[in-house]
């Protein structure tokens, strides 16, 4: 790889190839979002170094950048010198799982990193940023990982709540140990260090703590996303089983200790409920917790990827996700009056929220 005059192009130079790559990957969304959606992360990566190349034109960095990908960090080189790491989001928001703390596998030459962001729910947006200001914190999945942030304020960096900068701690034989250290000062009442994930892709709070210590806010949000992950909460017929997948996704993907996972779901005897075809109907509780919490579980069943919503419920997520998922919450009960009544209330409180297509 050569760079022309045989000069190493400055960070400025790096950043202003950068913002030349934002704007001319943003003007292309606008014009071809569809596009955009429909591409893997491995295909962003062509698509950002392509945009780079052509920014390159005439620049020091002209002929120079290099699509490395695979298993090489960052997935783009640019003048030998400089990286640009590239990631993606389904959701609307600019936040993701970002790469080892370890970066065993960085290419040793490479000084400088840009994250580039590409954030495919809602508008079509790229944004790119030095990699190390937009490290939010640290979560596990096999190994310790940085938390990407995007919108992540000056002076709010893992690194500047830890007091060690991002290459003093890439450079340290054991990067662990510090960031052990900082969350171990940081534990509360009930609450130890966790270093486990069930899947790789799937990252964990570095603390486990117990279900009673949840702020309310915090618990109804969590009870939304159970109640759209594991339908069989709502009224299955297995009381052995009805809470098993749910009580097992609160330890391992979110660090939470809930010792009676039943009667934080099933208590609180029945509501009189409105039906969709008129009348009103005696249900359980959890009916009207999920009409008073409407407004957390329509967030859960909008943004929730397609991919984890066909995870937890076995099988291709349809176009109108609340159909389906009311569809999934009768068929876990054998009683089929109770399913007739269910489906009625679910339908009236969808309906009432714009849920239903």
């Amino acid at each position: 790889m050569i760079v022309a005059g045989n000069q190493k192009p400055s960070l400025q130079e790096f950043s202003d190839l950068m913002r030349c790559v934002d704007m001319a990957l943003n003007v292309d969304a606008v014009k071809r979002p569809s596009y955009y959606i429909g591409r893997s992360g491995t295909q962003l990566e062509v698509d950002v170094r392509d945009a780079a190349v052509e920014c390159a034109k005439n620049t020091k960095f002209e002929g120079t950048i290099e699509l490395v990908s695979g298993s090489s960090f960052p997935d783009i080189v640019a003048a030998g010198h400089y990286g640009i790491e590239v990631k993606s989001t389904k959701s609307d928001h600019w936040k993701s799982i970002g790469s080892s703390i370890l970066e065993s596998t960085r290419i040793s030459d490479v000084d400088r990193i840009f994250l580039t962001f590409c954030k495919l729910g809602g508008t079509v947006e790229f944004r790119s940023r030095p990699y190390e200001e937009c490290l939010s914190g640290i979560a596990v999945t096999h190994y310790p990982r940085y938390q990407i942030d995007m919108m992540l304020a000056q002076g709010e960096t893992v690194f500047d709540k830890m007091g060690v900068t991002y290459e003093e701690l890439r450079l340290m034989s054991n990067p662990v140990e510090p960031v052990s250290r900082y969350y171990s000062s940081r534990l509360g009442k009930g609450e130890s260090l966790w270093w486990a994930g069930n899947r790789v892709d799937t990252a964990v709070p570095m603390t486990v703590r117990l279900w009673k210590t949840l702020s309310s806010v915090e618990k109804d949000e969590l009870e939304a996303a159970i109640y759209i992950y594991f339908p069989e909460t709502i009224m299955s017929s297995s009381r052995q089983e009805k809470y098993d997948r749910a009580t097992l996704w609160l330890a391992t993907e979110k660090g939470i200790i809930n010792a009676n996972v039943r009667d934080s779901f099933s208590a609180g005897g029945r509501n009189l409920m409105e039906a969709a075809d008129g009348g009103q109907i005696w249900m359980p509780a959890v009916f009207k917790k999920i009409s008073d919490h409407i407004r957390n579980i329509a967030e859960v069943i909008t943004d929730t990827p397609d991919e984890i919503l066909s995870e937890k419920w076995g099988r291709t997520v349809e176009t109108d996700r609340a159909r389906q998922w009311i569809e999934l919450v009768i068929n876990a009960s054998e009683d089929l009056r109770g399913r007739v009544d269910a489906k009625r209330v679910l339908e009236k409180i969808f309906a009432d929220n714009g849920l239903l297509r």
